[in-house]
């Protein structure tokens, strides 16, 4: 018997996680305690576990092959699946809070490796918190582009200090990304919206990328289209709002 058919959380057709078995409540506390683990520093992060194709020992790996692209709260993992093949050549991860859905975005990739030969083998998941554990998991300058596509809104003030953009958190991003390097950041909810392009814009370093620069960027055309939440705000013929900055350099 084929393994899928014995299996009902994968899919007969496509060989794919079947999403239903892995739902989980959409909105988790990340200022509370989980139990998994962490990377006590970024060289401690196993790349032979998430990239085994590409690193078949974390000991013999090469040190200059390093994670370049970060998709907080990665949720179903859309927009990992398609920037794998668009930069097939890049080391990314997502990085998810709830347990259900990193257990399905690890199965969607190891499915996809198995159906496609050689590719998506640039892409993993893990579960952590990334508001808590960014500096365990990324040297200084080691990012070229972070995402952030429809986080938890936290709509009440007292719970403001949950939302994953905050000027905060903002230092600690700008620790991770390169000068040059690029947050990206949506959502449907408008408030939410111009928060985070405020924190972004009164942050000395960062600032907003020009009109044709979001034009020419190919992966600022996903931000709306590969993710679930996305495509869900696109049937409902909802607006999104967008923030993209890139890291520059401190005044001197």
């Amino acid at each position: 018997m084929l393994e899928n058919e014995a299996n009902p959380t994968i899919s007969k057709s496509t060989g794919l996680p079947r999403k239903r078995f892995y739902r989980a409540r959409a909105h988790s506390n990340p200022l509370s305690d989980s139990h998994f683990p962490v990377p006590i520093s970024p060289s401690e992060v196993d790349y032979s576990l998430h990239y085994p194709q590409l690193f078949p020992s974390n000991d013999q790996r090469d040190k200059n092959k390093k994670i370049e692209f970060a998709d907080i709260g990665c949720g179903f993992g859309g927009l990992l699946i398609s920037l794998s093949t668009l930069f097939p050549e890049t080391l990314m991860i997502g990085m998810e809070l709830r347990d259900k859905v990193t257990e399905y975005v690890k199965e969607r990739i190891l499915a996809l490796r198995v159906a496609n030969p050689g590719q998506y083998q640039n892409i993993s998941v893990d579960r952590t918190n990334s508001m808590k554990y960014i500096p365990n998991y990324f040297e200084k300058a080691q990012l070229s582009k972070m995402f952030f596509l429809f986080p938890d809104p936290h709509f009440k003030e007292k719970n403001h200090r949950r939302r994953v953009i905050s000027p905060h958190l903002l230092d600690e991003y700008a620790y991770a990304l390169r000068v040059g390097g690029i947050i990206y950041t949506i959502t449907d909810v408008e408030e939410l919206g111009e928060w985070m392009k405020t924190c972004l814009e009164n942050h000395p370093l960062f600032e907003a990328l020009t009109s044709e620069e979001l034009e020419a960027d190919p992966a600022v055309k996903l931000l709306s289209s590969a993710t679930e939440e996305g495509q869900k705000v696109a049937r409902n013929e909802g607006q999104t709002f967008q923030a993209v900055y890139r890291r520059i350099s401190a005044a001197p």
